[in-house]
């Protein structure tokens, strides 16, 4: 029986997870060990996404969040080392681009054990984002990388990792959507509890480091999101650091609804009801897709650079002065092309079949 280690510490990781830990069930002769660093510890950001989502408790929990990006990674470091040593997986997998992801990869190529990468390839080609240096350094450490999209996997290809390396899987969120949509029509009543109808309001989730540790660009999202909600309901689902910086900096939503972080299946249901959604997160972009609701990126970049292109998806920066209020409106009359960039929905089938072989 093979081992693998699976290394997660954050929300999309986990979502994530599921679909490929089901899958690893599936094909049998492999025993997975799952390791939660702790990146995400408050309960609404992981507790409830592990019990919704149907993933085992894991087998090893480190504790570790807050600090500096130095000073997390390093404690993830030696944390994971010892776990690793003993347990010898034949796999590492590691998911995204976190300080989890980094971590990891570092980790088991340092002990010389196979590490498979999902969500390879991805580039916002701004050096800046922690998350983009974690995503490269963990792809050319990786002994596989599993690819989401065609322009993940020429992404690779220019970076000259070899072609052997390389597999074009899709995405495992899709895998996930398909799954849990139907579940969350069935259970979720977080549009009663908040008042909310079908198309009749605006989603919002900002807590990227580059926007909330920025004072212009968080206070520009504050305006811009108070901008719409003057004329069209908007509900944000406050992420702990973004309250914190917000507070830190005397910002206060007047108009915007404010609620708790939600849970995943809540969260696939004011996505998929959304008019649109307003966002700085990478899976949230994506999702949005899934349920073909427009869609306004807070950032300056995207790595789903073939959402711009279907014309699903906008980029507002925040550092552009007035953009996010008429972006948000002109995206609200918008509709994109038809396309499958994603797959077909099975690739944590494909990823469990090859690790297995």
């Amino acid at each position: 029986m093979k081992t693998i280690a699976t290394i997660v510490g954050a929300r999309p990781q986990f979502i994530k997870v599921a679909p490929v830990s089901r899958a690893l069930t599936a094909v049998g002769g492999i025993r997975e060990v799952l390791i939660h660093t702790g990146q995400h510890h408050d309960a609404g950001m992981s507790d409830v996404f592990f019990d919704e989502l149907g993933i085992d408790a894991p087998d090893h929990h480190l504790g570790i969040h807050g600090g500096g990006h130095g000073a997390m990674t390093g404690a993830m470091l030696a944390g994971l080392e010892p776990i690793l040593t003993k347990l010898r997986p034949d796999w590492v997998l590691v998911y995204g681009d976190t300080n989890s992801t980094l971590a990891g990869a570092l980790v088991a190529s340092k002990l010389h054990i196979p590490v498979a990468h999902v969500e390879a390839g991805l580039r916002s080609f701004n050096r800046a984002m922690p998350e983009e240096i974690n995503r490269i350094v963990a792809d050319h450490l990786s002994d596989v990388l599993f690819g989401s999209t065609q322009t993940a996997v020429e992404n690779l290809r220019r970076e000259g990792i070899d072609e052997a390396k390389i597999q074009s899987v899709g995405d495992v969120m899709y895998d996930a959507a398909l799954h849990f949509s139907a579940v969350a029509a069935a259970k979720s009543t977080v549009l009663d509890n908040h008042g909310l109808s079908r198309g009749g309001y605006v989603l919002a989730t900002v807590h990227r480091a580059e926007n909330t540790d920025n004072p212009l660009r968080l206070k520009a999202i504050v305006q811009g999101l108070e901008e719409i909600a003057a004329t069209h309901p908007v509900i944000l689902p406050l992420h702990p650091r973004t309250r914190d910086r917000m507070a830190a900096q005397g910002l206060a939503f007047d108009k915007v609804v404010v609620i708790q972080p939600v849970g995943y299946l809540d969260m696939v249901a004011l996505e998929s009801s959304a008019a649109l959604i307003a966002t700085d997160s990478g899976g949230v972009q994506k999702e949005a897709f899934f349920y073909s609701v427009p869609c306004v990126t807070l950032r300056d970049e995207t790595e789903w650079v073939e959402l711009v292109d279907l014309g699903w998806n906008r980029l507002a920066s925040p550092a552009a002065e007035g953009g996010i209020g008429p972006a948000i409106r002109a995206a609200l009359s918008s509709r994109g092309r038809e396309a499958k960039p994603y797959g077909d929905g099975h690739a944590s089938t494909k990823i469990a079949e090859f690790l297995a072989r």
